[in-house]
């Protein structure tokens, strides 16, 4: 097992990952009869595909042997209705100033267009990826 969730009441859950114990809580959106004061499940998936994104440009670095701390994403969640889903997620990679490449910039941008939350979405969530080097 990977996780247990435990619904609470009032549109809330408590997530714990079993190998290490971390916690996390949901709530439901504002937009959604919930009080809104923690992620919402959508929003962990858009927060994991930024997460992924940048995980997997730090593995392709390492290996290259290039420094990419202090990478930043910013994230704004899209909802759709009729079904309510996600339809766009966009993300801003922000780079820090390092003095990259260009097979270094291709490399990363590659990285984090093909991270394994981005290949699991469906193909009609839009993945709106922007880099800022």
């Amino acid at each position: 097992m990977t996780s247990q969730v435990l619904y609470k009441n009032g549109l809330r859950t408590s997530a714990i990952h079993l190998k290490s114990g971390t916690n996390i809580i949901t709530d439901a959106p504002t937009d959604n009869h919930g009080k809104g004061e923690a992620f919402s499940p959508t929003d962990l998936v858009a927060t994991a595909l930024a997460s992924c994104m940048l995980t997997i440009m730090g593995i392709k670095a390492d290996a290259k042997g290039l420094d990419i701390e202090g990478t930043k994403a910013d994230i704004t969640k899209v909802m759709a209705s009729g079904p309510r889903r996600i339809s766009e997620a966009k993300v801003t990679i922000t780079m820090p100033k390092k003095g990259y490449s260009e097979d270094d910039k291709k490399l990363l941008e590659h990285a984090a267009k093909t991270c394994p939350v981005a290949k699991s979405l469906h193909p009609d969530l839009v993945q709106a990826v922007a880099f800022v080097w």
